[in-house]
């Protein structure tokens, strides 16, 4: 039995083992949310829920911005796998500043709740508007770690770290930010027509 490995086929195992990693914190993540919406579900039979809850204007453009950054972030993958340095540079900044921009977009909505009267706490709160904060809340800390792990790809990226044979790093993004785009998607869908 031949115990040396090549370069290429320790890299190729490295390259599953992270992506094997990441899958795992998103299993992780999704069966919190799922212990969330659980709650949720349960808590609709209090006498205090609302039924007449209005979504705010912002978490509806919210959810569009974050669908586009996974079209930014998929066609930077695809850039940098046709070695197009300056394509995948635009549509990884791009991704950044959508990035941003939805959580400016979450902030907008938290303001907007809070204009209808709806708390998040104290003695004006209801367990309605605090599990939407809660959900909404928890989810842009996960996104908080998608705009890090993009600024690491935007750095590396800079110091051409990537190439159409290394292309981990922005992978392991864009697997990151589908899921988080995906996961807001369906929590989004769930929150709007379960509420």
């Amino acid at each position: 039995m031949d115990l040396i490995m090549t370069t290429e086929e320790h890299k190729s195992r490295t390259n599953r083992s992270y992506k094997m990693i990441l899958m795992f914190a998103m299993i992780s993540m999704v069966m919190m949310f799922a212990g969330l919406t659980s709650a949720f579900i349960v808590s609709k039979s209090r006498v205090d829920w609302l039924k007449d809850f209005q979504f705010p204007s912002a978490f509806f453009a919210s959810t569009l911005v974050i669908i586009g950054c996974s079209a930014t972030i998929f066609m930077a993958k695809k850039a940098i796998k046709k070695d197009n340095r300056s394509a995948t540079t635009v549509y990884l900044l791009a991704t950044l500043v959508l990035g941003l921009v939805f959580v400016a977009l979450q902030f907008t909505g938290f303001y907007q709740m809070i204009e209808m009267g709806y708390y998040p706490t104290g003695a004006s709160s209801v367990i309605t508007t605090t599990f939407l904060y809660v959900i909404a809340v928890v989810h842009l800390l996960h996104l908080a770690g998608g705009v890090i792990s993009l600024l690491i790809v935007i750095y590396n990226h800079f110091k051409q770290k990537y190439n159409s044979t290394q292309t981990l790093g922005i992978e392991l993004a864009a697997m990151y930010w589908h899921f988080l785009d995906i996961l807001w998607v369906c929590l989004f869908v769930f929150l709007y027509f379960f509420k």
